[in-house]
């Protein structure tokens, strides 16, 4: 009978890999923000309005994750930034190696900001440390509100929460204060910013939180 022993780190090659991102990010004074979220929440579109909003202030690119297509980093090009596709082929997630070759692609040093927008999922994604400065989640209003409670590993591993399609409220059924509780519960150290993408409500506080962000890198680094 064959015994496998499972003694070693199954995520060891990633957290190498994200080790050396990291290493990379923190050379080149790019901060890095991982994005998640189920598919439909508006990822895409956030990075579209950030990208047009904060073009005067930092030089962007943007990582791609999906399963299939360049559909996404079409979107991103069209509006100026540089952005790299990675098709996973089936895959749910991206890791820090997928993620590492793609950084040859880029002028790290020439870049402020790098977004990754991660394969549309509320489990695995959370789960791989990509070499990332921080992890962000996008929450919609037509999920509903049990995303939160019902996802509680994704929550509990980010540090921010941005609740997208706020101008969907008047016709959903979906109560933000239970949302703020609810991820009070599971992370009382995240914070959670209501915005719309698509009407700007509340992309203020979001930019104001990438500012802070990236103020915080440069001192501390």
């Amino acid at each position: 009978m064959m015994q496998i022993i499972l003694n070693e780190d199954v995520l060891k090659d990633n957290n190498t890999a994200a080790a050396h991102n990291r290493d990379q990010f923190l050379l080149n004074g790019t901060l890095v923000i991982n994005l998640m979220s189920s598919p439909g929440a508006g990822k895409t579109t956030l990075l579209e309005a950030t990208v047009k909003a904060l073009a005067d202030r930092y030089r962007i690119g943007v990582i791609e994750g999906d399963l299939a297509t360049e559909l996404d980093a079409d979107r991103i090009r069209a509006v100026g930034a540089q952005a790299v596709q990675i098709n996973t082929h089936g895959g749910c997630h991206l890791d820090a190696r997928m993620v590492a070759k793609t950084l040859p692609e880029f002028h790290l040093d020439e870049l402020d900001l790098l977004f990754i927008e991660n394969v549309g999922n509320l489990v695995c994604p959370s789960g791989y440390d990509l070499g990332q400065h921080h992890k962000v989640a996008v929450l919609s209003l037509p999920e509903g509100n049990d995303k939160i409670p019902k996802y509680p590993t994704m929550f509990m591993r980010t540090e921010l929460v941005l609740l997208n399609k706020i101008d969907l409220l008047p016709y959903l059924d979906f109560s933000i204060e239970e949302a703020v509780r609810d991820l009070k519960a599971i992370q009382p150290n995240s914070a959670l910013l209501p915005l719309s993408a698509r009407t700007s409500e509340g992309m203020e506080s979001w930019f104001g939180w990438i500012d802070n962000a990236y103020q915080a890198m440069k001192k501390r680094y």
